[in-house]
């Protein structure tokens, strides 16, 4: 039982952040409804549902979001939650009759979360935009890429992941944390552009001192420096260095065999290419392997670059369990950990549909009104699943 056990989510299925948020809610406990759409269950699913690491967690019921019996059943799976989730556009749970106005109507208590890239209101609250885009005019691509090179896109994890489900997930326990205390329920409005810029405050802090460079590749953390970067080993794989303290960097050099050679001191940044330069000759020297055996496990703050499969077979992943298999299909686990209530992924992904008739039943409808909804094609009946 995780340490969200008894909530109630009703989430309104949607693409990257959203799902994330919710997924990371029902693996902390949370019981999260997931109202996809009707027409997203007609042509099955192409691929086997537990791929889709997203979706796990929760179960899954179709509805038609375009009828104003499907408004009004999600009305009232709305009144039973403590929690909703969505992430459309500004104005469109508005016009399908689901807005936080009538929400609230339906359950005052009700923390209604809305995920958006840039947020609900603001000049460019309705243009189109992914990741890439909000941590761009956030700030942050700027940063992010080598010496002379164009900023690099670093995966979709600052803005969908980082900066939207996690602000998200977040600012809901926030908001349901405050319920408790007030009765009231409230909006929570996350958006990407606004979480990305607030993961990147110590840096904002550093360019306000005079301390980081807008110039890429020139600033401690960002390839700059020769003592927090990434080198090339004998075997062509590569490992990472972030010897940022005095007591580390001495560690680092002493067990390069450069503790006796004449070298420009640390943070002497015009000696930074020659330091770089002649760290790269050593790890040369060595394959990656042989690097893990002479420095993993020491001060100098060391690790091998992994890809995904490696990570998946690290010893110390492996000793923590920080990867599952769930339905032979291995992946991260919950995180954070709990000393008393533990995360855990109580199911594998649900396709589109699949638990229509047995969620709704939990959620307080009678087997004859499930019968006559179907019926009525509100709310989906069979679903094809491809395994």
């Amino acid at each position: 039982m995780g340490p969200l056990a008894g909530l109630k989510i009703v989430e309104i299925a949607g693409i990257g952040p959203g799902p994330f948020c919710a997924m990371m809610m029902a693996d902390m406990g949370a019981e999260v409804l997931r109202i996809d759409r009707l027409e997203s269950a007609d042509l099955g699913i192409r691929s086997a549902p537990r791929f889709n690491l997203l979706g796990r967690g929760r179960r899954s019921a179709t509805v038609d979001l375009k009828s104003p019996e499907g408004v009004a059943l999600v009305l009232k799976l709305v009144a039973e939650a403590d929690a909703l989730i969505e992430g459309f556009r500004p104005g469109v749970m508005e016009r399908l009759g689901l807005g936080p106005e009538v929400c609230h109507a339906a359950n005052p208590r009700l923390v209604y979360g809305r995920m958006t890239g840039w947020g609900q209101e603001g000049p460019l609250a309705q243009a189109a935009g992914h990741d890439i885009n909000y941590i761009a005019l956030s700030g942050v691509l700027h940063c992010i890429g080598r010496q002379g090179e164009a900023p690099v896109p670093p995966l979709n994890l600052v803005g969908d992941f980082g900066g939207g489900a996690l602000y998200l997930a977040f600012g809901m326990v926030c908001a349901l944390l405050e319920t408790r205390r007030s009765g009231q329920g409230q909006v929570v409005d996350a958006a990407m552009v606004d979480g990305a810029a607030s993961l990147s405050t110590a840096i904002y802090g550093l360019a306000a001192a005079g301390l980081w460079s807008e110039k890429r590749g020139e600033n401690i953390l960002d390839s700059g420096a020769p003592w927090y970067e990434v080198y090339e080993t004998a075997d062509g794989r590569h490992i990472a260095i972030g010897s940022i303290e005095g007591r580390f960097y001495a560690d680092l050099l002493r067990r390069l065999g450069l503790d006796q050679e004449d070298l420009p001191r640390q943070h002497d940044r015009q000696g930074w290419p020659r330091l770089k330069m002649r760290f790269a000759e050593v790890f040369r020297t060595r394959t990656r392997e042989a690097w893990c055996a002479a420095l993993e496990g020491s001060d100098v703050c060391f690790a091998p670059v992994l890809t995904p499969r490696e990570a998946i077979d690290h010893p110390h992943n492996r000793a923590r369990g920080t990867f599952v298999e769930v339905e032979g299909v291995t992946q991260p686990g919950p995180a954070p950990r709990f000393s008393r209530t533990h995360p855990e992924i109580r199911r594998p992904p649900s396709a589109p549909g699949a638990d229509t008739a047995e969620a709704l039943a939990d959620w307080g409808l009678s087997g004859e009104e499930i019968a006559r909804l179907q019926a009525a094609g509100v709310i989906g009946d069979k679903v094809a699943v491809t395994a």
